[in-house]
């Protein structure tokens, strides 16, 4: 792990930015704002906003309730499911 200044990143960020890509833990430190660690988006990430989220969740809801959801009855009904998605 690295722990680096806001200037120093600055001055740096490419270098910084690929030592994070290859795995490297970086910590960005600042006087004012506290402490904050580098991480590569994935695609496992999920880059939502809060409200399409709780749109997303509430439509699903309203499937559900009129009837429209998928009943499982078995972990392995369940996991052939999520294998699909």
């Amino acid at each position: 792990m690295i722990i680096i200044n806001s200037r120093d990143f600055r001055a740096n960020q490419s270098k910084y930015l690929g030592m994070v890509a290859d795995g490297e833990d970086v910590i960005l430190k600042t006087r004012s704002l506290g402490s904050f660690k580098i991480t590569p988006v994935t695609e496992d990430d999920a880059l939502i906003s809060k409200a399409e989220m709780l749109k997303k969740i509430e439509n699903a809801r309203s499937k559900i309730l009129s009837g429209k959801g998928k009943t499982l009855k078995s972990s392995k009904e369940l996991s052939t499911f999520l294998k699909s998605l």
